[in-house]
């Protein structure tokens, strides 16, 4: 497995430690740091926790799914390469893995604009005229910004496509060191906040708080919606799989013990800022600066302007480190398709010197430039619907198919108690799909994208069976 490919091939050189680094960095950018104000605001209340738990429940649920799957198919694209083995490499599989990857071409650049989005808004904290629009406009009905913040994002992502030119080997340090980083980040937001925790604030609850009535679950699915984006990149070591070091150990361990780290610090950061800042203050409909820069106010409220300053520039790092690691991740699956003869070949190019998918990288890259002129919540909503839609329920099911029933005795990593976790997981997703009231728009976004992606489909079929 550890072989010296050719020229033409990916090379195996991500460790353990650098691939537990790479998913805790995807899953952490600057989500939790810009969204407690928003689940706080759709929950109603310091019960946002209970969002922050459900989220950490189906990302664990979800985590043994890509587990089984991620050791039994080790290769480039991750859900690319199970949709095509679970479903028929040459029937459902074929139309299911290409259906993935068109829409990763909208979906992925959506996913790294919003850490490009969440940097620019925490370096507007220095820049408080940044957020200006100069231009604005809507497109097909969703608000398009033009500002000094949209400028900013497209620079973040610039950056992560200028660090990605380098081999696999170099990327595996720079990831562990940027995994470090990110976690002692959450480590200081959590001491300071326990060392001046009031836990009146932290446990205010409003009346009514846990009455199970049809505002409550509403409330509880937006906040999973949130909370599930903030999980979201526990598996990003999946799309290397080709390029991991003892992928059999390695894609689980990185897997599984991200999720438990993470949902460990997310959990004990939302309490230690709740016991600090009061909750009314955050969930005001305004662009307020707690609902704006709600770390830079808790560290500011505790020790001055200075230590504001400090933690938006470790944030706005962690927010690099997510675009970096989002980019890396995703650019592999237009590869893997390609490889595969499912997509143009033109994706499937690697650079001679480092051993990269160039124009994959690029290609995805320059979406998410474009991506970076929307709104964070809409980006964030559409993203989470296509992306439930179009890989975790499709990959979910295919995990109960007779094919994986019998392949999954013989290989890889056993999930404990299937197919239960299987079931959870798909229960949590439609949960999350049906339970907000304005789903339908993000729904029909979907359904534009399968659309499209059927029509080039079919047209790149019968021109290969006519050629």
């Amino acid at each position: 497995m550890n072989s010296e490919p050719s020229q033409n091939e990916l090379r195996r050189g991500l460790s353990t430690r650098a691939a537990l680094g790479l998913n805790i960095i995807d899953m952490v950018g600057v989500g939790p740091f810009i969204t407690l104000p928003l689940i706080v605001g759709v929950m109603g209340g310091p019960q946002a926790v209970l969002g922050w738990l459900m989220g950490a429940l189906l990302s664990l649920c979800d985590g043994m799914i890509w587990s089984e799957l991620g050791t039994a198919y080790p290769e480039a694209g991750g859900s690319y390469a199970y949709l095509k083995h679970l479903y028929g490499e040459k029937t459902w599989g074929r139309a299911f893995s290409f259906l993935y990857a068109w829409q990763i071409l909208i979906s992925a650049p959506l996913s790294i604009a919003s850490g490009c989005i969440g940097f620019s808004q925490y370096i507007s904290f220095f820049l408080p005229r940044a957020s200006h629009p100069f231009a604005s406009t809507t497109l097909f009905g969703v608000p398009v910004v033009l500002s000094g913040q949209t400028l900013l994002a497209m620079a973040a992502c610039g950056v992560a496509m200028i660090v990605l030119r380098r081999s696999i080997f170099a990327i595996d340090r720079i990831v562990r060191w940027l995994g470090l980083v990110v976690g002692l980040t959450l480590v200081l937001i959590i001491v300071v906040g326990f060392t001046h925790f009031n836990p009146h604030l932290a446990f205010d609850f409003p009346p009514g708080a846990f009455h199970l009535n049809p505002a409550f679950f509403a409330g509880l699915g937006g906040g999973m919606l949130i909370s599930a984006y903030d999980y979201w990149g526990y598996y990003g070591v999946c799309f290397l799989g080709a390029e991991v070091r003892d992928p059999q150990k390695t894609i689980p361990r990185a897997v599984l013990g991200s999720i438990g780290i993470v949902a460990t610090l997310y959990l004990l950061m939302n309490i230690s800022v709740l016991g600090v800042l009061p909750w009314r203050e955050m969930a005001q409909n305004t662009d307020s600066h707690a609902r704006m820069f709600t770390i830079a106010v808790f560290m500011e409220k505790l020790y001055g302007h200075a230590a504001a300053g400090t933690i938006v520039v470790l944030i706005a790092l962690a927010a690099l480190a997510s675009v970096f690691a989002l980019l890396l991740g995703y650019s592999r699956i237009p590869f893997a398709a390609a490889r595969d003869g499912n997509f143009p070949s033109w994706f499937g190019v690697i650079d001679p010197k480092h051993r990269i998918p160039t124009h994959s990288l690029l290609t995805l890259g320059g979406v998410t430039l474009l991506c970076c002129v929307f709104r964070l919540q809409d980006v964030i909503t559409t993203l989470v619907v296509i992306r439930i839609l179009f890989q975790f329920l499709l990959q979910g099911v295919a995990t109960v198919l007779p094919k994986h029933r019998r392949g999954r005795r013989t290989r890889g990593f056993r999930m404990p108690l299937y197919p239960l976790p299987v079931l959870l997981a798909l229960g949590g997703f439609i949960f999350i799909l049906f339970s907000r009231p304005n789903f339908l728009r993000e729904m029909r976004t979907a359904g534009w994208i399968l659309a499209a992606g059927s029509v080039v489909y079919a047209l790149r079929y019968l021109k290969a069976r006519t050629g």
